[in-house]
């Protein structure tokens, strides 16, 4: 099969195209034909080596950590019902998604209808669940002004659908009119340009005087700040993220002075929530399903551009979520 294989921690260009034995899978798991290939921030930390022990991979590996397709092989003492069945699984540290084929154990993947979108299903399994975990933790409601950092991606796009749903008055903040445009058109009431040094006043004369009740943060750093400094009394600040490279700072000062609450919605939080992360990714789905969220696949690669589509997505230069098609 084909497989992208990385052999050394590095830049993009360590991701190269090779041909590697098909792998078969053993007791306990199945074997996807991957129809569609998640790309995840994460991945270009782990790539680089950047990612701690929590997610360091043992060299060479292939990457990618969310698939869905096809099970057409599963292993000794496994449910035989699921070859044929259309499937989507996280496949967690042990990755091997950029590839034709990928192992995943037989209890992490979800059986899909046979019409689901596969770059969608990829979507909601990893972004999605991350999404549902935010908004457990943030629990938007119509009262409420809910600024979303980094509007425009994949869990932002999905944020602000989500709090729209909720009734909410949602102000989205991204970088570049195309940007702040995709925000508008997935529910947005404002959609304000981050890049634009002004951007915090612009929000106060969009709001009209009314405070910001709920930041929804991913990126961090200073644009993170600027938004928690847009928080009134009683606001709730919800990180879950820092694409900017550095997490928002605060102090107990901060909670004290402006009378915030902020809390991270990842790490810890979601890794030891109780019922673990399979049913905030079954919750995902169903929305997937149901239509109350739909993700937006802003940037499909070819299986042999996996080097270029983590350069977009460094670089910034995508929308929604981003995937690989072998």
């Amino acid at each position: 099969m084909r497989a992208i294989r990385q052999h050394a921690f590095g830049g993009p260009e360590e991701l190269r195209l090779e041909e590697v034995p098909d792998p078969h899978p053993p007791a306990g798991q199945v074997r996807i034909r991957v129809e569609s290939a998640g790309v995840h921030l994460l991945d270009t930390v782990i790539r680089q080596g950047a990612g701690g022990p929590r997610v360091a991979p043992r060299l060479p590996m292939t990457p990618g950590r969310e698939v869905a397709g096809t099970v057409d092989e599963v292993g000794a003492g496994t449910d035989t019902g699921l070859l044929g069945r259309r499937v989507v699984a996280d496949l967690g540290p042990p990755s091997g998604g950029y590839a034709e084929l990928a192992l995943a154990p037989a209890a992490s993947v979800h059986v899909l209808p046979d019409d689901a979108d596969p770059d969608c299903a990829v979507a909601m399994v990893g972004t999605g669940r991350t999404t549902m975990a935010i908004l457990e933790l943030a629990a938007p409601a119509a009262e409420d002004v809910v600024l979303v950092t980094a509007a425009a991606g994949g869990i932002g796009t999905l944020l602000v659908q989500a709090c729209h749903a909720a009734g909410a008055t949602v102000v989205g903040v991204a970088g570049g009119p195309g940007k702040t445009a995709l925000a508008r058109r997935t529910g947005a009431d404002h959609a304000i340009d981050y890049t634009r040094p002004d951007w915090p006043d612009r929000v106060r004369r969009a709001l009209q005087g009314r405070p910001v009740t709920l930041v929804l943060d991913g990126v961090g750093g200073r644009i993170g700040r600027s938004a928690l400094e847009l928080l009134g009394v009683t606001g709730r600040l919800v990180m879950f993220g820092s694409s900017s490279g550095s997490l928002t700072e605060l102090s107990a000062a901060d909670l004290f002075s402006r009378g915030i609450s902020a809390a991270s919605a990842v790490g810890a939080r979601i890794l030891q929530r109780p019922g673990g992360t399979r049913t905030l990714e079954h919750d995902a789905l169903q929305a997937l399903h149901d239509g109350r969220l739909v993700p937006v696949i802003g940037q499909r690669f070819a299986l042999a551009d996996a080097a270029a589509a983590h350069t977009a997505l460094q670089s910034r230069a995508t929308t929604g979520k981003t995937v690989l098609r072998p």
